[in-house]
């Protein structure tokens, strides 16, 4: 047996050396992700970004940060609910939950434009909230749109603040 031996050795020297000279084995090509459902949007108003919708007759707001919405209004506790991803029908967007005072609560936003009666703002949604048994008419718009407007004008994100015109 022993004069096999060299043989087998020379052999396994052989595949080895072969193995060494061969590309590099593949690594196992891991799937692509899944892709990220498009962000929802109505009337060109992101619906992942900070929210408010508001009404006057009584003054309220509901803000939908991400991940609440905080109810408030005057003379009233505010109240919070958690905020999950939207119902899309159509034109409209419709979220739900409790708050934590046990109250139902309930915002759809439609694309539709609103004024909310007291300023000359034109918001790209109209909003009813549904809060225990009240319903609440309003518009809405992203916090920051709201924010970069004038009294005056349409409500859209980027929008500067309107500037008085020289007189006479």
């Amino acid at each position: 047996m022993r004069a096999y031996a060299p043989l087998t050795l020379t052999a396994a020297l052989a595949a080895m050396a072969l193995a060494a000279c061969s590309p590099p084995a593949e690594a196992p090509k891991e799937p692509d992700p899944a892709p990220q459902p498009a962000p929802p949007v109505l009337a060109g108003v992101d619906l992942t970004q900070p929210l408010r919708a508001l009404g006057t007759e009584p003054f309220w707001a509901v803000e939908l940060t991400g991940s609440e919405m905080v109810y408030s209004g005057a003379d009233r506790p505010e109240q919070r609910a958690p905020q999950g991803r939207p119902t899309m029908q159509g034109t409209m967007a419709i979220w739900e939950a409790t708050t934590s005072a046990g109250n139902p609560l309930s915002v759809t936003l439609t694309a539709t434009d609103c004024s909310d009666g007291m300023s000359n703002r034109t918001y790209p949604l109209t909003a009813m909230v549904r809060i225990g048994d009240e319903t609440l008419m309003g518009c809405a718009a992203t916090v920051s749109a709201i924010m970069s407007t004038g009294e005056s004008g349409r409500v859209v994100d980027g929008a500067q603040p309107e500037t008085p015109q020289p007189t006479g």
